[in-house]
Formats: C-alpha cells, structure tokens, sequence
C-alpha cells in the first residue's frame, strides 16, 4: 500500500441510532430504516437516542481517495479482522474515516504502522 496520511481525532465518538438527525454531528446516515449519528461523546440530546454504542476513536485518511480506487479498505479492514478489531467505516466523497474502539486504538495504529500507512 502507499504511504498515506492519517489523522486521529482527539475526541471520542459515539454511534448512535436516532430519533433524528443531528445537525452538529460528524455524520448522519439515513436509509429507508434508520437514522446513525456518529456525534463527539455526550453532544446528542439523550431523549434522541434509541440505541448507542460509546467509547469510538475516529481515524480520518487525509488524501482523496478516487472513486477508481480498489482495495484500499480491503487491506485495512482485513488486517484489523485478522486482530479481531472491529470497524466502523464512513465515506464520505473524497475520503474514508474508521471508527475503532478506544481500546483497540493503540493496536490499530500499530497495524496501520505495518501496512505503510503514514501516521500525521
């Protein structure tokens, strides 16, 4: 893989399923199910939420990523199964974002270190 940048968000997220959408939030996601709110922790009204899963760090891959662009996070997310790391993935239309847990940051990094991807 070539060397890439990345950055990692100093706060910590949570995944939320939502009542609505929240305008502050990093992202919303709306299907024809449901609503996901990735929001830093604690900034959701908590009558809003129907379920969450807390303590997610945010990983941000700061190049554009074209669309051509074919297995990228394939390695990554293979890598990280083969630790038992789970993932969270966003795109959005230049770049992609992981959430992993705060407790699996430290040995994300050190497999994103091993694939080549270039820590900022």
């Amino acid at each position: 893989m070539k060397k890439e940048m990345i950055h990692i968000w100093d706060e910590k997220f949570w995944v939320v399923k939502s009542k609505k959408i929240c305008p502050e939030a990093f992202a919303n996601i709306k299907d024809k199910k449901e609503i996901t709110v990735i929001i830093e922790e604690g900034e959701i009204n908590k009558k809003d939420i129907i379920k969450i899963e807390k303590d997610w760090k945010l990983i941000t891959f700061e190049i554009v990523l074209d669309f051509e662009l074919v297995g990228f996070i394939a390695k990554i997310s293979s890598a990280l199964a083969k630790a038992g790391i789970s993932i969270f993935v966003v795109s959005s239309y230049s770049t992609d974002h992981l959430l992993v847990k705060e407790k699996d940051l430290s040995q994300t990094l050190d497999i994103l270190k091993n694939l080549k991807v270039k820590l900022k």
